[in-house]
Order: structure tokens, then C-alpha cells, then sequence
């Protein structure tokens, strides 16, 4: 709602207020573009503190194209008008005055900064990070562009990416968390932003890992509730167990990537972790549910886990398997170390059981044989068949 209060009115010319007399009013006006020499976008806020209503304004970058300076002012002066009617006042919470500059000119001034540190190894760690955290901004529907959105809630759902999506350990999480706490602060000193959004992110627990994998018994009870409830979901799920997709990577995947004739499906370098091209082997109960599901009637260009899990011309979030996840996992009841990157973990286990650890380092795209083995040191190797099945099952 709008911030009401008793003040004073003003006549105003650009420069000079007048006193007129006094009424219950709106506490601010509506952001207006001034072009000139210096292009600004400003607007008039009360100020109890001196109770006068004061001018407020957000410049522009000198440097931009004319078109480019009426888009980022259309930006500002929607963000603006949804805060002031929100009960925003500038001058009642901290000053964030350069909070409209864009993140990744922060970003680009932080590796600018970063380039002058003394160690090669800390350079490239943290410009590693940069990269993954533009990645990460990169999966958003609506990515982040201001100072002012690198907050508690962007902060915290980049470490979720970093540990559910990723599947990183609770040792990198927190690293990124130590990363980002260190962003933050150089983000404080120059005005950025006003607080630390990582200071109350509390660091995880580095004990044992959290994340379980799947026995048969709870594979094949999963497989039988979701083909009667929910296929879709079962799709996914197939897809993470069997190709090893990582979750980001099949929010991207496209109907056009699915090759029945060669029986595989092609992740490509734009959205690979690893960013190099790949084809995945298919599971014939895969390509079964494709086709029950009529997946190869949809346009090539569609996105096969698009919103609601379905075929569709906008991507969905990848954080859409997560969430799917967690309503099944409420219905059969299981901890919550049971998670949907559990299914890569006990894909890992029962190919390398199968049909051995060089088989599911190709196609879990290892580039070393050693990081497949540490899925098997920690889930074990207890059996060996001649053809993998798995456990999920799909009649």
C-alpha cells in the first residue's frame, strides 16, 4: 500500500520549494527521465526526519547508446514506482544510491581487482567463481541486473544451485559461501550495496555426506507411484538416473537433442558443465516413456522439461525437479537425505556394478576415472550384471 502521513506540501520549481499548507498525502511523486547532458531518472520522497520532501536521483551511464539509456531508465523507473508504492522510503532505510548499477559492471570491476592479487592460484579460483556465478544467473527466467538484487535470497539460492544442483559437497558449498561473503564486502566498500546478504547464511555442517543414495527396493517403489501419478516426473527422473544428466543441463535439453535412430541424447557445450559437446547413451525404458508420452510429436526446438515438466517453448527452472521431488518424497516418506541428485548418485553405482566404473565414468562424463570412483567408494560396489537394467522400471 502507499505511505500515507501528515507533511507539509511544497510548490516546486526544479530547483526551489515553496510552503503552501498542509494535508494527509502520498509521500512521494512518480519517477519521471530527465534527458540532457546527464540523463537521470529522480523523484520526490518525504522525509520525516527533516520533514520536508526531498529529491531523490538515480543517474545514468554517460557512456550508453541513447537506446540503451531509455531501456535502463524504463528499468529503474518500473523498479522504483513497484518500491514507493510498496512503502519504500529512501530516506527512512540505508542510502543504496548506486544500488541501479549494473551487477556485472560490479563483477567486471571485481575481476579488475582480483587480476592485481599476488597469488596465480587465488586469481584463478576466484574468477572460476565468477564464472559459475554468471552461469548460475544465466539458468535464472528473470536473471539479476542490479547491485541492489545481490540480497540474502539471490545469495541463498546460488548455494542451493552450488550444492542440489551441482551436486557439490557441503565443503564447496561452503567455500562459495566464503567466496561470496568476501563479493560481498567488496560490493559494501564502493557502494554497491549496504549490508552483507551472507552474513546470516549459516556454513553446512562438513561431517558425513547428507546426500543418500537410493536402494532398489526405493527406486522400484518411486517407479511404480509415479507411473501411476505422474510421468512426467518419472521422465525426469529416468533421465537423471540413467543418462546422469546433470539437473541445470536437462532444464536446457530440447526434443531436437533426442536421437531415436542412434538411441542417445546430445548435451551441448553452451550448457554442459563441462563445456564440451557429448552424446548420452538412452535407456530403451526411456525411449518407451518418450513415446507414451507422444515427446516426439512436439517441435524440435521445444524444451523437453519445459514448465510443469512439459514440452514447451519456454524453459523451465531447474529447480523445478527439486520441488516436483520434494512433493514425492513427502507422499512416500522419506528423509531428507533422500534428494533428487540422489538418482545420479545411484545411477553412478548400479552402471558401475553392471557394466563397470569405465562405462559410467563415459557416461557420467567424467573427465578422470578417479572422480567416478569416489561414488563407488562412498555407495559401494556390491553386485555385477551382464546388462544394466537398473532399478527404475517402466512397463
Amino acid at each position: 500500500m502507499n505511505l500515507e502521513t501528515k507533511i507539509t506540501i511544497y510548490k516546486f520549481t526544479p530547483q526551489v520549494f515553496t510552503l503552501t499548507h498542509t494535508s494527509s498525502i502520498v509521500g512521494y511523486t512518480f519517477p519521471t527521465l530527465h534527458k540532457g547532458t546527464r540523463w537521470f531518472v529522480d523523484f520526490f520522497a518525504f522525509d520525516p526526519a527533516k520533514n520536508e520532501m526531498r529529491r531523490k536521483r538515480y543517474y545514468i551511464n554517460s557512456a550508453l547508446s541513447v537506446a540503451a539509456k531509455k531501456r535502463r531508465a524504463a528499468e529503474i523507473i518500473e523498479v522504483l514506482t513497484k518500491q514507493l508504492s510498496q512503502g519504500w522510503n529512501p530516506w527512512i532505510v540505508v542510502d543504496e544510491s548506486r544500488g541501479f548499477v549494473p551487477l556485472e559492471d560490479c563483477l567486471n570491476r571485481y575481476l579488475d581487482y582480483v587480476d592485481r592479487m599476488e597469488r596465480k592460484k587465488t586469481r584463478q579460483s576466484y574468477s572460476s567463481h565468477i564464472k559459475i556465478l554468471r552461469d548460475y544467473i544465466g539458468t535464472l527466467v528473470t536473471p539479476t541486473k542490479f547491485a541492489y538484487q545481490f540480497d540474502a535470497s539471490f545469495c541463498n539460492d546460488f548455494l542451493d544451485w552450488i550444492y542440489l544442483d551441482r551436486g557439490s559437497s557441503p565443503r564447496t558449498r561452503n567455500n562459495y559461501r566464503a567466496w561470496l561473503f568476501g563479493l560481498a564486502e567488496f560490493m559494501i566498500a564502493r557502494k554497491y550495496i549496504s549490508v552483507n546478504p551472507v552474513e546470516h547464511i549459516k556454513v553446512m555442517p562438513e561431517h558425513d555426506k547428507f546426500r543418500k543414495d537410493l536402494s532398489a527396493d526405493m527406486l522400484k517403489k518411486m517407479s511404480v507411484y509415479l507411473a501411476e501419478n505422474d510421468k512426467l516426473f518419472l521422465l525426469a527422473c529416468m533421465m537423471q538416473y540413467y543418462t546422469l544428466i546433470r539437473p541445470t543441463e536437462l532444464s536446457y535439453l530440447k526434443v531436437g537433442d533426442i536421437s531415436l535412430r542412434n538411441q542417445t541424447v546430445f548435451v551441448s557445450k553452451d550448457f554442459s558443465k563441462n563445456h564440451k559437446d557429448a552424446e548420452v547413451g538412452l535407456n530403451r525404458a526411456i525411449i518407451k516413456l518418450m513415446i507414451d508420452l507422444n515427446i516426439f510429436n512436439y517441435p524440435s526446438d521445444f524444451y523437453l522439461f519445459g514448465r510443469s515438466l512439459k514440452p514447451n517453448k519456454e524453459r523451465g527452472n531447474a529447480d523445478q525437479f527439486n520441488k516436483r521431488w520434494q512433493k514425492m518424497r513427502k507422499v512416500l516418506k522419506w528423509d531428507n537425505c533422500y534428494q533428487f541428485y540422489s538418482l545420479k548418485d545411484s545411477g553412478i553405482r548400479d552402471l558401475a556394478n553392471a557394466q563397470g566404473v569405465v562405462v559410467a565414468r563415459d557416461q557420467a562424463r567424467h573427465s578422470d576415472i578417479s572422480t567416478t570412483n569416489k561414488y563407488i567408494q562412498k555407495h559401494g560396489v556390491q553386485k555385477s550384471t551382464l546388462d544394466f537394467d537398473g532399478n527404475i522400471v517402466y512397463d
